[in-house]
């Protein structure tokens, strides 16, 4: 990790100390698995000349996460966007889809790319998923479906989603990208709706360096992924879907196989970390650490912080006050996808029905988390928050 280079608590971020760390310790810095096993499947792979077109490591990479997941079919892709939208198109989705306003920009983007309309229902704001009865008001006779975000890997209301899904003759599909490893009542996610939708960017606990998959137990519609996935082709000279390029090439394959071993090491580190924060945040007044049910998996890879209205410094100056110190804390997701471009053009009352969500967007902070942070990062990162709070009075 980052060298250290100031000790004392109360010069962090006050009389222009030099910064905590050398290096800016960010939030998403990616996690490298197994150096030499990477560095052994890349060789094999030039070896083989084959570095993409569902190559050897990408089709074993897919069958171990189907496997790991205990799904049918999984269907790996050059990201996890385009994974969305070959999903969202393999679906038939079209008209308007029913989504949360509070998620990565991502998720309404590969609606709006294909002229779909991202429907934004609120939250609840204990669990940052979508709120089932906020679903309900949203639907109209153009709605087609419903796509719920596991959100830092916490489950969405999956059994109350389908439901609704049910009701209203909907279809219902899951952007998992948050929820690698995570269980829904015991239930590894990936099963669930009509397919989910994962992320393996750098950023995520497990990833490909760039990358993501389509995962389902619905046959016809992983064919139908599979085939869109390389331009429609079914054999040589033989287009008999419309497709696009959303292969995966072998060498991120490489790195997801060298990382996947260890994975469970790398939600170890999250875990004791996240026990760490809890500890060193928990006499700031004001300042909560986001939990993770004991009863369910989750990887820890989001370390969620929220500021309430007890703390005597705000969100901003918090995340100010460590950024000037190389400690890249994050804003999720602020402000909420309906106050971005286009969608704050083209809805600008929205936020007139999503008051938790800009409630929640207000106050949560992410820091950084994984391989590059110990006890010392942690204990840093406090000493700037109370240095912050110090030079305030405490009511």
């Amino acid at each position: 990790m980052a060298t250290k280079r100031i000790q004392t608590t109360k010069d962090l971020a006050i009389n222009g100390a030099p910064p905590a760390f050398e290096e800016p310790l960010h939030v998403g810095r990616p996690n490298i698995g197994d150096q030499k096993r990477f560095l052994e499947l890349t060789s094999q792979i030039l070896d083989n000349r084959w570095l993409t077109n569902n190559g050897p490591l990408v089709r074993e990479l897919e069958s171990r996460v189907a496997s790991l997941l205990g799904v049918k079919h999984c269907i790996a892709m050059c990201n996890g966007t385009v994974a969305l939208e070959i999903a969202i198109r393999a679906l038939g989705l079209e008209g308007e889809v029913i989504v949360p306003s509070y998620t990565f920009i991502a998720t309404a983007h590969a609606l709006h790319w294909q002229a779909i309309t991202p429907v934004f229902a609120d939250i609840d704001p204990s669990t940052h998923n979508l709120d089932p009865d906020a679903v309900r008001r949203m639907i109209t006779p153009r709605t087609t479906g419903i796509i719920g975000v596991h959100l830092w890997g916490r489950a969405a209301p999956v059994d109350e989603l389908q439901a609704i899904a049910d009701e209203h003759g909907l279809k219902l599909m899951f952007d998992a990208a948050h929820a690698f490893g995570s269980t829904y009542k015991g239930q590894t996610i990936g099963s669930f709706g009509a397919c989910e939708v994962l992320s393996f960017h750098a950023t995520k606990a497990f990833n490909t360096m760039e990358g993501g998959a389509v995962v389902t137990n619905d046959d016809e519609l992983a064919e139908t992924i599979r085939l869109m996935r390389n331009f429609g082709f079914n054999g040589y000279d033989n287009v008999i879907h419309p497709g696009t390029n959303g292969k995966m090439i072998e060498v991120c394959a490489a790195m997801g196989l060298a990382n996947l071993d260890g994975f469970g090491d790398i939600v170890a580190i999250n875990r004791r970390n996240h026990e760490a924060y809890k500890l060193a945040l928990n006499d700031i007044p004001g300042i909560s650490v986001l939990e993770y049910g004991s009863s369910e998996r989750n990887s820890y890879h989001y370390l969620v912080v929220e500021v309430g209205a007890r703390c005597p410094a705000d969100r901003d100056e918090i995340v100010a006050a460590l950024q000037a110190e190389n400690i890249l804390a994050r804003k999720y997701f602020w402000p909420g996808c309906h106050k971005m471009k286009p969608y704050r053009d083209l809805y600008p009352h929205a936020g007139l029905l999503l008051p938790n969500s800009e409630a929640v967007a207000g106050r949560v902070i992410v820091l950084p988390n994984g391989a590059a942070v110990d006890d010392v990062a942690v204990s840093t990162i406090r000493d700037v928050i109370v240095a912050l709070i110090d030079k305030r009075p405490i009511s």
